[in-house]
């Protein structure tokens, strides 16, 4: 069933966020992921013996799919090129694409969507920080991992370092495999497709994409197994954190209105209502409504056989009424 917002989120939504604000803060925390991927690039052993350490539990555990997984796609090439491609453009276009669709079609959801997608993409930074790991690719060839995007670069634009560019390869940090963001992104694009695609397509793809991602990661040897767990983890605290920041944004949000009343009335994309309740003495440009009872009307406005009273229709000031315009004496009503 397709999900709709109701009028007045869906019109708070659109007066608050506007496309020249959400695009520099979506590159922004992209170009954090980016740079943070960079500077926690770690001591290589210690990320090789963080890497075996992971493949030794899951052995012991018996839950080393990655092994067999990575023997087929290195033998059918009709499965490991087609894998190598899903791994080094979905990630990035999807996932975009996504937001830009919540943000025209689904605005009601989309300020909270994209809050859970950035707090679980800085908590993945602190993973990779905390926990440099070498991925089963890099590994020695006696753990029996072979890099399939190296083996079918000749097919792609990548070369033998991760999804990189051939010649770009120092702009990538190879050891940042814990967790698996390519997951974890997957994850939050199904649940998205999931919960407001509105068709049976839809669900079937929310369903498909994070279980192919999945399977890929550990195939091409980008990630263990454990990684995509931790993956999934991590987008699971970023939801459950997910509120709290929004609370937080809000707060910040209100305390600049009150700080500086002027610029939140006047700045592009800013709520009339979140200014006006930040601001309790702002006055409104708006002109002044007659107010009788549960009646509003405009300057100069009538209601349906009013009788116009006072100067404006030249009585003395104390002159008092003598009927209401149905007929019925004054004293009668």
């Amino acid at each position: 069933m397709p999900h709709t917002e109701s009028p007045g989120t869906v019109a708070a939504s659109l007066t608050r966020l506007r496309w020249w604000t959400e695009l520099p803060l979506i590159l922004l925390v992209y170009g954090c992921y980016t740079a943070g991927r960079l500077l926690a690039r770690g001591d290589v052993s210690s990320a090789v013996d963080h890497g075996l350490a992971i493949l030794r539990i899951e052995k012991f555990l018996y839950i080393n799919a990655e092994h067999p997984l990575n023997r087929l796609f290195t033998h059918q090439a009709w499965l490991g090129v087609p894998a190598d491609f899903w791994y080094a453009s979905l990630h990035y276009v999807v996932t975009p694409v996504l937001l830009v669709w919540l943000f025209r079609s689904r605005v009601g959801h989309y300020r909270a969507a994209r809050t859970w997608l950035m707090t679980s993409t800085f908590i993945g930074l602190i993973g990779f920080t905390l926990l440099p790991t070498c991925p089963p690719r890099l590994l020695s060839a006696s753990h029996g991992f072979v890099d399939t995007m190296a083996q079918y670069s000749s097919y792609g634009w990548w070369g033998g370092e991760a999804s990189a560019p051939r010649g770009m390869g120092g702009m990538t940090n190879q050891y940042a495999a814990m967790p698996s963001l390519h997951v974890g992104w997957a994850l939050w694009c199904g649940v998205m497709l999931w919960r407001h695609g509105g068709t049976r397509s839809a669900k079937v793809a929310g369903v498909v994409y994070p279980l192919v991602t999945t399977i890929v990661v550990m195939g091409t040897a980008n990630h263990y197994f454990l990684d995509a767990v931790a993956g999934v983890a991590v987008m699971g605290v970023g939801l459950l954190l997910t509120p709290l920041v929004l609370r937080a944004t809000d707060r910040v949000q209100a305390r600049l209105a009150v700080r500086f009343p002027a610029l939140a009335k006047s700045a592009p994309g800013a709520s009339p209502t979140w200014a006006s309740a930040a601001s309790p003495g702002a006055t409104s440009d708006a002109p002044a409504s007659i107010v009788s009872g549960e009646c509003k009307t405009s300057p100069g406005e009538r209601l349906p056989r009013q009788r116009e009273t006072g100067f404006a229709s030249g009585a003395e000031p104390d002159a008092a009424p003598t009927d209401a315009g149905d007929g019925a004496p004054a004293a009668a009503r």
